[in-house]
Protein backbone atom coordinates (compact mmCIF):
# COMPACT_ATOMS: atom_id res chain seq x y z
CA UNK A 1 0.00 0.00 0.00
CA UNK A 2 1.44 3.35 -1.02
CA UNK A 3 0.37 6.99 -1.12
CA UNK A 4 -1.58 6.53 -4.38
CA UNK A 5 -3.59 3.68 -2.83
CA UNK A 6 -4.41 5.90 0.16
CA UNK A 7 -5.54 8.69 -2.16
CA UNK A 8 -7.80 6.27 -4.04
CA UNK A 9 -9.26 4.99 -0.75
CA UNK A 10 -10.00 8.51 0.46
CA UNK A 11 -11.63 9.43 -2.84
CA UNK A 12 -13.75 6.27 -2.88
CA UNK A 13 -14.77 6.77 0.74
CA UNK A 14 -15.88 10.30 -0.13
CA UNK A 15 -17.90 9.14 -3.15
CA UNK A 16 -17.72 5.53 -4.31
CA UNK A 17 -19.63 6.38 -7.49
CA UNK A 18 -16.84 8.58 -8.85
CA UNK A 19 -15.91 7.22 -12.29
CA UNK A 20 -12.53 5.46 -12.44
CA UNK A 21 -11.42 7.94 -15.11
CA UNK A 22 -11.96 10.81 -12.64
CA UNK A 23 -10.31 8.89 -9.80
CA UNK A 24 -7.27 8.31 -12.02
CA UNK A 25 -6.96 12.02 -12.80
CA UNK A 26 -7.32 13.02 -9.13
CA UNK A 27 -4.74 10.42 -8.01
CA UNK A 28 -2.43 11.24 -10.94
CA UNK A 29 -2.58 7.69 -12.30
CA UNK A 30 -3.44 6.10 -15.61
CA UNK A 31 -6.99 4.79 -15.77
CA UNK A 32 -5.74 1.19 -16.02
CA UNK A 33 -3.43 1.65 -13.01
CA UNK A 34 -6.34 3.05 -10.99
CA UNK A 35 -8.54 0.07 -11.99
CA UNK A 36 -5.79 -2.40 -11.09
CA UNK A 37 -5.14 -0.76 -7.73
CA UNK A 38 -8.84 -0.72 -6.84
CA UNK A 39 -9.20 -4.38 -7.83
CA UNK A 40 -6.17 -5.27 -5.69
CA UNK A 41 -7.60 -3.34 -2.70
CA UNK A 42 -10.94 -5.14 -3.13
CA UNK A 43 -9.27 -8.56 -3.35
CA UNK A 44 -7.17 -7.83 -0.24
CA UNK A 45 -10.29 -6.95 1.75
CA UNK A 46 -9.21 -3.35 2.27
CA UNK A 47 -12.29 -2.17 0.39
CA UNK A 48 -14.99 -4.18 2.14
CA UNK A 49 -18.10 -2.87 0.40
CA UNK A 50 -19.50 0.12 -1.46
CA UNK A 51 -22.44 1.79 0.25
CA UNK A 52 -24.80 4.74 0.08
CA UNK A 53 -25.35 7.18 2.93
CA UNK A 54 -29.13 7.36 3.25
CA UNK A 55 -31.13 9.94 5.17
CA UNK A 56 -33.78 7.50 6.41
CA UNK A 57 -35.76 10.23 8.14
CA UNK A 58 -36.18 12.07 4.85
CA UNK A 59 -37.00 8.77 3.13
CA UNK A 60 -39.92 8.34 5.51
CA UNK A 61 -38.59 5.26 7.30
CA UNK A 62 -39.96 5.04 10.81
CA UNK A 63 -37.20 2.78 12.18
CA UNK A 64 -35.56 3.62 15.47
CA UNK A 65 -31.79 3.52 15.91
CA UNK A 66 -30.02 3.08 19.23
CA UNK A 67 -26.51 2.90 20.59
CA UNK A 68 -26.17 -0.01 23.01
CA UNK A 69 -23.14 0.02 25.29
CA UNK A 70 -22.05 -3.18 27.01
CA UNK A 71 -19.77 -4.02 29.91
CA UNK A 72 -18.34 -7.43 29.15
CA UNK A 73 -16.17 -9.90 31.06
CA UNK A 74 -13.40 -10.84 28.62
CA UNK A 75 -12.82 -14.53 28.01
CA UNK A 76 -9.44 -16.11 28.75
CA UNK A 77 -7.38 -16.57 25.55
CA UNK A 78 -10.07 -14.86 23.42
CA UNK A 79 -10.66 -11.50 25.11
CA UNK A 80 -13.77 -9.88 23.64
CA UNK A 81 -13.61 -11.63 20.26
CA UNK A 82 -15.97 -14.57 20.88
CA UNK A 83 -18.76 -12.52 22.44
CA UNK A 84 -18.35 -9.91 19.67
CA UNK A 85 -18.68 -12.64 17.03
CA UNK A 86 -21.92 -13.86 18.63
CA UNK A 87 -23.39 -10.36 18.86
CA UNK A 88 -22.38 -9.51 15.28
CA UNK A 89 -24.62 -12.32 13.99
CA UNK A 90 -27.82 -10.53 15.02
CA UNK A 91 -29.36 -8.79 11.99
CA UNK A 92 -30.43 -5.82 14.15
CA UNK A 93 -26.76 -4.99 14.82
CA UNK A 94 -25.55 -2.49 12.20
CA UNK A 95 -22.10 -1.97 13.71
CA UNK A 96 -20.11 -3.28 16.65
CA UNK A 97 -16.95 -1.79 18.13
CA UNK A 98 -14.56 -2.47 21.00
CA UNK A 99 -14.18 0.81 22.89
CA UNK A 100 -12.09 2.38 25.61
CA UNK A 101 -13.85 4.01 28.54
CA UNK A 102 -16.63 2.93 30.85
CA UNK A 103 -18.14 0.35 28.48
CA UNK A 104 -16.32 -2.28 26.43
CA UNK A 105 -18.50 -2.81 23.37
CA UNK A 106 -20.68 -0.38 21.45
CA UNK A 107 -23.45 -1.56 19.13
CA UNK A 108 -25.50 0.44 16.67
CA UNK A 109 -28.89 -1.26 16.49
CA UNK A 110 -32.05 -0.63 14.43
CA UNK A 111 -35.61 -1.71 15.07
CA UNK A 112 -39.15 -0.77 14.10
CA UNK A 113 -39.84 0.79 17.52
CA UNK A 114 -38.26 1.60 20.87
CA UNK A 115 -40.19 -1.36 22.27
CA UNK A 116 -38.57 -3.69 19.74
CA UNK A 117 -35.10 -2.41 20.62
CA UNK A 118 -35.82 -2.76 24.35
CA UNK A 119 -37.03 -6.33 23.79
CA UNK A 120 -33.93 -7.12 21.71
CA UNK A 121 -31.63 -5.88 24.49
CA UNK A 122 -33.60 -7.61 27.26
CA UNK A 123 -34.14 -10.94 25.50
CA UNK A 124 -31.14 -11.33 23.20
CA UNK A 125 -28.20 -9.26 24.45
CA UNK A 126 -28.45 -8.96 28.24
CA UNK A 127 -28.84 -12.73 28.87
CA UNK A 128 -25.64 -13.60 26.95
CA UNK A 129 -22.82 -15.03 29.03
CA UNK A 130 -20.18 -12.44 29.93
CA UNK A 131 -22.54 -9.42 29.57
CA UNK A 132 -22.38 -7.58 32.90
CA UNK A 133 -24.23 -4.35 32.11
CA UNK A 134 -26.04 -2.58 29.27
CA UNK A 135 -26.87 1.04 28.52
CA UNK A 136 -29.26 1.97 25.72
CA UNK A 137 -29.22 5.39 24.08
CA UNK A 138 -31.91 6.18 21.48
CA UNK A 139 -30.72 8.31 18.55
CA UNK A 140 -33.21 11.12 18.22
CA UNK A 141 -31.88 12.84 15.10
CA UNK A 142 -28.86 12.45 12.84
CA UNK A 143 -27.10 15.62 11.78
CA UNK A 144 -24.08 14.07 10.07
CA UNK A 145 -23.30 10.51 8.98
CA UNK A 146 -20.05 9.27 7.41
CA UNK A 147 -19.00 12.82 6.56
CA UNK A 148 -22.37 13.75 5.00
CA UNK A 149 -24.36 16.55 6.66
CA UNK A 150 -28.09 15.84 6.83
CA UNK A 151 -29.77 18.70 8.66
CA UNK A 152 -28.84 21.84 6.77
CA UNK A 153 -30.66 24.96 7.83
CA UNK A 154 -31.57 27.32 5.06
CA UNK A 155 -30.41 30.90 5.24
CA UNK A 156 -32.32 32.86 7.80
CA UNK A 157 -35.05 34.79 6.11
CA UNK A 158 -34.91 38.49 6.89
CA UNK A 159 -38.23 39.83 7.95
CA UNK A 160 -39.20 43.23 6.60
CA UNK A 161 -39.73 45.96 9.11
CA UNK A 162 -40.48 49.64 9.03
CA UNK A 163 -40.53 52.56 11.45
Amino acid sequence: MDEKDLILLQLLEENCRTPVSDLAVMAELSEQDAKDRISRLEAAGVIRRYAAVVDWERAGNGDVTAVIELKVSPERDFGYDRIAERIARFPQVRSLRLMTGTYDLQLLVTGSSMHEIARFVAEQIAPLDRIRETATLIIMKTYKENGVTFAVRGEAERLPYSF
